[in-house]
């Protein structure tokens, strides 16, 4: 099969597959129809199919979400006609519940907390069943007894049950506005796939820079910098628009997945694109579902940053830029591409938008809302308009001009699924602050540290390095945030280091450590079972690029809070 695709590809022209079919959501009949007839799309390969479907396993583990790409290339062959003397007797599928080992190891972790570690004098026993119940918690999110929502499920009821919380503090984080901020997010990431504005967005970008292989990362790069404030997700970026796009200017190249033709093209702009994805997450405040999360943490510790989405932008405007910048170039001398230059891309590209044809009504709408409620973010806080009511201003128009259906947001599963652990979590860590429980651990380290007369700004540096470290032990980039960004947000503060500065810098390395490994974040997942990359290089390249991220916001990043008065 893989010779047969070889020899097809010499013999077209370089073309696009730029469908939104392998996106997170199902299409809209116009979408698949218009891939029905796509021949590009009808080559995808299954390793793709099978990437995109890892992005939406939230709560699969890193064995399960990554795809072995010889494997799935092979051809199956037809079943045999089935008879009654031929059937086989029906398998053990094993326990259909939570992994027993997980399970055990998750509840083991945080009973031995609470019935054999003593408990520190100024902490009650409420507060250290809590914590009890919120190492399990967060044990669970890295080992994966259950689905992420399913183990949150059972936290929140271990804490009510207990009597460790009542009820409505259990479920108070519910009507967070920042929680529902995330939502609505999800929501709008939505119409961005239905409508296919996302698609259309990438298609420019691949027309304007795809001359050379360097050009074509460019242009990708800054399509997803583009796109990414008004699409929270980086799964649903990732699988629903970039992955497809890539796939199909690889094969198309001849560069298939799991063979060494990746390295003609597929292995750079995968790599290129992952690498690159961490710092258009971080430039927006809306870019990402942890970057709205932190800022909910932080007001909790008593940071309130004025002007939030304005102050985001601006303080990761210049090392977002460098970073986007320097990535494609190092990547491409590190993985460089054997296909230097891709002439036909631009001209696919065009012919590709030719056949979408001019902008659809519910294009237009769709970009209309969202210019709308960005412009609303920044304002917002100058004409009394909070973020979350400008999404939801957003969302309404949607719905009041059916570019969404209520259907479409009831039939959206990561929405949902985010606000329920998103709020358990968030519900337990504010808890664990209201009980004193965070301040005094942070009291505790960070006056060890002082007392080391480090300083604050080698205190900032330490803590920095060591929370972004921390994060081979998670399988989920909102996971970390919600377990560990508040308590090394209150050792920084304990230590001295101003709160604005030690709360944007802890955010911006939450979306920093997104591509060290490939099952710590959604995107990771992706991009590593599309079958371009192996296991080795993408730890060898996270490892690498994450001395070269830190570097540039340390060293750019330092210089331009400064500039801006974060110290």
């Amino acid at each position: 099969m893989q010779a047969q695709l070889l020899s097809s590809s010499a013999r077209r022209p370089l073309t696009l597959g730029l469908s939104l079919s392998a996106s997170p959501a199902r299409l809209s009949a116009r979408s698949a129809a218009r891939d029905a007839h796509s021949p590009v799309f009808s080559r995808r390969q299954p390793c793709v199919q099978s990437g995109v479907r890892a992005a939406l396993q939230f709560g699969k583990n890193s064995h399960a979400r990554a795809v072995n790409a010889r494997h799935l290339q092979r051809p199956q062959a037809a079943p045999a006609t089935e008879t009654p003397a031929a059937e086989s007797p029906p398998q053990d599928q094993g326990w259909p519940g939570a992994k027993p080992v997980p399970f055990l190891l998750s509840i083991a972790v945080g009973a031995v907390l609470r019935f054999l570690v003593p408990i520190p004098q100024g902490i009650s026993v409420q507060a250290w069943t809590l914590l009890s119940i919120f190492v399990s918690t967060i044990t669970g999110l890295v080992l994966e007894p259950l689905p992420v929502g399913a183990w949150a499920f059972l936290s929140v009821t271990a804490a009510v049950f207990t009597k460790t919380l009542t009820f409505s503090q259990a479920f108070s984080a519910f009507t967070n506005d920042v929680i529902w901020l995330i939502v609505v997010s999800f929501f709008f990431a939505k119409g961005f796939e239905k409508t296919g504005l996302g698609e259309r967005v990438a298609t420019l970008f691949v027309k304007a820079f795809g001359k050379s292989t360097l050009g074509l990362a460019y242009g990708l790069a800054f399509a997803e910098a583009a796109i990414a404030p008004a699409m929270p997700s980086t799964t649903a970026r990732a699988g629903g628009i970039f992955m497809p796009i890539m796939s199909s200017l690889s094969q198309n190249a001849g560069s298939l997945p799991g063979t060494e033709s990746a390295k003609k093209l597929g292995k750079f702009l995968v790599m290129s694109q992952f690498q690159g994805s961490v710092h258009s997450s971080a430039l927006f405040l809306t870019a990402a579902a942890q970057n709205l999360l932190c800022l909910k943490l932080a007001t909790e510790m008593g940071v309130v940053i004025s002007s939030p989405w304005v102050t985001w932008v601006k303080g990761a405007l210049a090392p977002a830029l460098v970073g986007m910048l320097v990535t494609p170039l190092l990547m491409f001398k590190l993985s460089p591409p054997e296909i230097k230059d891709t002439p036909e891309a631009p001209k696919a590209a065009s012919e590709r938008l030719e056949k979408m044809g001019p902008m659809s009504r519910d294009e237009r709408i769709m970009l209309a809302t969202m210019g709308f409620a960005v412009v609303l973010w920044v304002t917002g806080d100058a004409i009394g308009v909070s973020s979350v009511v400008a999404a939801m201003l957003g969302l309404s128009v949607l719905l009041l001009t059916g570019v969404l259906k209520w259907k479409d947001c009831l039939q959206y599963p990561p929405a949902w699924d985010t606000l329920f652990w998103f709020a358990v979590l968030v519900g337990m860590s504010g808890q664990l602050n209201s009980l004193g429980v965070i301040k005094h651990f942070a009291d505790v380290v960070g006056g060890k540290l002082v007392a080391m007369n480090l300083g604050w700004q080698a205190v900032f540096g330490l803590l920095n390095v060591c929370y972004f470290a921390l994060h081979y032990m998670f399988a989920s980039q909102t996971a970390h945030v919600g377990a560990l960004y508040s308590a090394f947000l209150a050792m920084m503060l304990a230590a001295g280091v101003p709160g604005l500065l030690a709360a944007l810098s802890l955010a911006y390395c939450s979306n920093l450590f997104g591509s060290i490994t490939h099952y710590g974040s959604g995107q990771g997942a992706v991009y590593y079972g599309a079958g371009y990359v192996s296991l080795k290089e993408v730890f060898s390249m996270g490892a690498l690029m994450s001395v070269v991220n830190l570097a540039i916001w340390a060293v750019v990043g330092g210089a331009w809070w400064k500039v801006l008065g974060f110290y």
